[in-house]
């Protein structure tokens, strides 16, 4: 009888200290990205957060924030170390806020001919990468890009001396980029991104390296009309949670949710180029004018970009990462894989 009593007080005891536990495996992420509403980036991201809430029987939910609603890049990696956020789809401007060897992948104007040479690289420097990222309390999820940054602006430009006339947006948040533009002579005015339009309206920023799909969407190719037809460089991104976050997730589900992350940069970084040519077309009906260049114009850029490296190596992107890179690209060369641009 005695022991009875022991069991039931042991047992209700159990149950009320289970209710008065929060549910171990409940997770609730909420991620930002300067990516608008409704693009195919935003709901590619909601596709993978209705896989994980269905994977992990709504254990794991994610909520995403677009417009920039949680600020720029920089901001949004302040919030995850403080908490107020745990993800966020970031652009190598952001990223470097966390790690700066990620500069080797898009702070290295012309260094990649196609997307085969530059997917070659990726491949190889993300393991690196990922363990930099972790070592400082970030875990990726997927990587991607979204197509190749051109040059828009307010009036025709061609060849490098005519941008070094404008004046160019640069991403406040990215010191790096905006010292090695000022040494080679180009107008650097660093803004935050959602500032673009205002600035192009009102002439504080004449022109804007980014790409087809962003131009499109934030409107400014109506005042910056003209687009020069040049491959400058990927635009690279990841996107990232806080292994803070990470580590609570029952180990069991991370694998699932790591695959359907795969899933989802895949897709994006698919979309994404594709995007880019329809967005061009989209925009030339709407007025758009892009300036083509031709095998000598690219020449002469490339010899320009080349007189950058010297500003670039050890100062924007790490010696070490810089000659990975130059070393990666020329181990893929070499096997005879040197698609036309």
């Amino acid at each position: 009888m005695k022991r009875g009593i022991i069991c039931g007080l042991a047992v209700l005891t159990l149950a009320l200290m289970a209710q008065s536990l929060p549910a171990a495996d409940n997770v609730r992420i909420r991620l930002g990205t300067l990516a608008p509403k409704d693009t195919s980036f935003h709901k590619t991201l909601m596709q993978m957060g209705d896989k994980w809430k269905q994977a992990t029987g709504g254990n794991v939910s994610l909520m995403v924030y677009t417009d920039g609603t949680m600020g720029g890049e920089g901001d949004m990696v302040r919030r995850m170390r403080l908490g107020q956020l745990q993800g966020a789809m970031l652009t190598v401007g952001g990223l470097l806020q966390i790690d700066e060897s990620v500069t080797a992948l898009q702070l290295m104007p012309m260094m990649f001919r196609s997307f085969e040479e530059f997917d070659f690289v990726q491949e190889r420097m993300r393991p690196t990468l990922e363990k930099k990222f972790e070592a400082k309390g970030f875990v990726v999820l997927f990587w991607g890009d979204a197509g190749w940054v051109r040059f828009f602006s307010k009036k025709p430009g061609l060849m490098p001396d005519e941008f070094k006339r404008m004046k160019m947006f640069v991403w406040s948040g990215d010191a790096r980029a905006i010292e090695v533009m000022k040494a080679v002579g180009v107008n650097a005015v660093p803004l935050e991104m959602t500032d673009i339009l205002t600035g192009l309206q009102t002439g504080l920023v004449e022109a804007v390296p980014s790409i087809p799909v962003y131009a499109l969407a934030g409107q400014f190719y109506g005042p910056a009309s003209h687009m020069l037809d040049l491959n400058w460089t990927p635009l690279v991104g990841a996107t990232v949670v806080s292994k803070r976050t990470w580590d609570s997730i029952p180990p069991a589900q991370r694998s699932v949710l790591l695959k359907a992350a795969a899933e989802a940069g895949e897709q994006i970084r698919k979309r994404a180029r594709q995007e880019a040519e329809e967005s061009i077309d989209a925009m030339k009906k709407r007025g758009l004018k892009v300036t083509p260049v031709s095998p000598q114009q690219l020449k002469e850029w490339e010899q320009f970009a080349e007189t950058v490296y010297p500003r670039i190596r050890g100062k924007a992107v790490p010696a070490e990462m810089f000659d990975e890179v130059q070393r990666l690209l020329k181990e893929y060369r070499a096997n005879g894989k040197a698609p036309a641009q």
